[in-house]
């Protein structure tokens, strides 16, 4: 009896995410997508970098007021955290060579057919080498930490004639990695749990495309592109809605509660079975 109680209790241990983070807080980096110099979309006036901050900032409060939960978030008003800035200064040189160890790795496991590339359903932009040198570090950063979840927050957008013209297209998506990456079938789970919240009141992305509001990528360098985020390192991409939809001040703002409410309750739901 004793031995068929230990069998379940480890099978539990390791099963239920409850049980694993019983004794240990849930530590989670929120990412406000682009900054101060490169923010991204832009509606009228409209800064998607400002819109991301916003957001970001209403979920870290949620998770902080949670002793569960060891919360971090990669930039404020001011720009890069403190903690962050001085991390990518000096990491520099590593965050180089992390960056290019982990591409050489990903083109030999292409050539002796471990990982198979695939083309991405949604194409992105290309991204400035800052930016990408930046994700790259807050990659390195997450494993260097042991986070157990990274949550980038985004608003999305399609090409329009001008930045004051509204698209035809709305609804979230959420990005996960490709189920071939490491963090994948843990990530895919995040993400499925945040989404269902989501979707209580907001509708998925109506672009084609974005195949239902549920999109896996192996490119995205937030969801750990080239293997540069460790299995134990969950990460999702967030596209809450296309920034042409939240002209209105009044309704952005009750969106960001609701938005963030929404978030924070599909990240227990996962963690805790809430």
């Amino acid at each position: 009896m004793k031995q068929i109680f230990f069998t379940l209790a480890f099978f539990g241990l390791f099963f239920s995410p409850s049980l694993l983070y019983a004794n240990e807080p849930i530590k989670i980096l929120i990412v406000p997508g682009h900054d101060n110099e490169v923010w991204g979309s832009q509606y009228g006036n409209m800064k998607e970098a400002d819109m991301n901050l916003a957001l970001s900032i209403k979920i870290f409060n949620l998770l902080k007021k949670d002793k569960n939960f060891e919360v971090h978030i990669t930039r404020d008003a001011l720009g890069y955290t403190t903690e962050f800035a001085d991390y990518f200064l000096a990491q520099q040189e590593n965050i180089i060579a992390f960056r290019k160890n982990a591409k050489i790795q990903t083109e030999n496991n292409i050539q002796n057919g471990t990982f198979v590339k695939k083309e991405n359903v949604v194409q992105h932009n290309m991204v400035k080498e800052s930016v990408a040198m930046n994700l790259y570090g807050i990659n390195k950063w997450a494993n260097d930490n042991k986070m157990d979840a990274v949550i980038h927050v985004h608003f999305n957008d399609y090409p329009r004639p001008q930045k004051w013209f509204k698209g035809k297209y709305r609804g979230f998506t959420i990005y996960m990695p490709e189920e071939q990456m490491s963090n994948a079938t843990e990530s895919i789970k995040l993400a499925e749990s945040i989404f269902k919240e989501l979707r209580k009141k907001y509708i998925p992305s109506t672009y084609e495309k974005e195949q239902g509001g549920l999109v896996r990528d192996q490119s995205l360098i937030a969801l750990g592109a080239n293997g540069t985020l460790s299995s134990s390192v969950r990460s999702i991409l967030v596209e809450y809605g296309y920034i042409y939809r939240f002209g209105n001040r009044g309704n952005r703002n009750q969106a960001y509660i609701n938005m963030a409410n929404l978030t924070v309750t599909g990240i227990k739901g996962y963690f805790f079975g809430k």
